[in-house]
């Protein structure tokens, strides 16, 4: 069983450590925090044998094996660098990096070190993603011609997400998800983007709307927010029917409708202790393979959607400093 170490104290780091410490994954070995008394308090509540007041004296350690970076965006490019020069495997939380041109640094950088360099965007571990894509290959409704998605929490209040310097804005945070959902739908092969940004005095999106146009003519209309809540729905259309999916950050159900509205079809999410362990799942097996990728979030994944959020932000003229 591999060694796992996190990187960071705050909340996504103690999901992951909830997750660890349920399952039989991965050996919860270390935690490393800027304050040593935070990483302590950590690794004693979910049973990891270490804690480390930095991040290199964690990678200054042998016995680690893969590291969990669940920090703010804007310091993932280089804590990624520092993990794999360190020789260890990486899982990162989403945004993978805050640009395209640091994931394909970072990617490359795996690739020459043969180490795992993964993205932590766990809806595409999900069994549901798999139940998403057979559902969009067929033909239960028809050509599917349209989609929406949306996802926003009442979360400006945080200093990570306001602050620009630390690559905050709804797009990143929250937004990465419809983006994903309607990836998983649509595919890749987009042709036209158009958006518009709510910006804050801190210079980052507190919401925004999207519109994406597909090689196949179809369109995803999507929306996301720090400024309140939403439904978090997503919606699929097609010539026959339609149908929902409930929660594009962690898929509830997906129901599907006929053209008359009756609902022919309901499939409920798979039993998950967090939803993290199928990302760390994903992980050991890619290691135990020798992989520098998992093929459920490949590095090219992670390029192409950083570039997809690059030529969002730039309509908007955000830029964020690179660290």
């Amino acid at each position: 069983m591999y060694n796992f170490a996190i990187l960071g104290a705050g909340a996504i780091a103690r999901e992951m450590g909830t997750t660890v410490q349920r399952t039989d994954i991965v050996n919860g070995y270390a935690v490393a925090s800027r304050d040593l008394s935070r990483a302590q308090a950590m690794a004693d509540q979910y049973g990891f044998d270490r804690a480390y007041g930095s991040y290199e004296e964690l990678l200054a350690d042998p016995a680690v094996d893969l590291v969990y970076i669940a920090t703010p965006h804007v310091f993932h490019a280089r804590q990624i660098r520092q993990c794999l020069e360190a020789g260890k495997h990486v899982l990162c939380e989403k945004a993978f990096t805050i640009n395209a041109a640091q994931a394909r640094e970072v990617t490359a950088l795996a690739r020459e070190k043969g180490l795992l360099l993964a993205e932590a965007i766990w809806p595409r571990y999900m069994p549901m993603a798999k139940i998403l894509r057979d559902f969009a290959a067929g033909d239960k409704i028809g050509r599917i011609y349209a989609l929406t998605a949306n996802l926003g929490y009442p979360v400006y209040h945080r200093e990570r997400l306001h602050d620009r310097a630390l690559g905050g804005g709804a797009l990143l945070d929250v937004g990465i998800y419809p983006l994903t959902f309607a990836s998983l739908i649509l595919g890749e092969d987009v042709t036209d983007i158009r958006s518009a940004a709510d910006l804050s005095d801190t210079g980052v999106d507190k919401s925004n709307h999207i519109v994406l146009t597909y090689a196949s003519g179809a369109r995803a209309e999507i929306f996301s927010s720090i400024a309140g809540p939403t439904d978090r729905r997503g919606v699929i259309y097609g010539e026959r029917g339609y149908a929902e999916v409930g929660n594009v950050n962690n898929y509830e159900y997906l129901r599907i409708f006929d053209q008359d509205h009756r609902l022919v079809e309901e499939i409920p999410c798979p039993p998950q202790v967090t939803g993290y362990e199928y990302e760390l799942a994903a992980c050991a097996a890619a290691i135990a393979e020798g992989a520098v990728q998992c093929p459920d979030a490949p590095h090219e994944m992670s390029v192409t959607m950083m570039a997809l959020m690059d030529t969002i932000r730039n309509q908007w003229g955000i830029e964020y400093p690179e660290l």
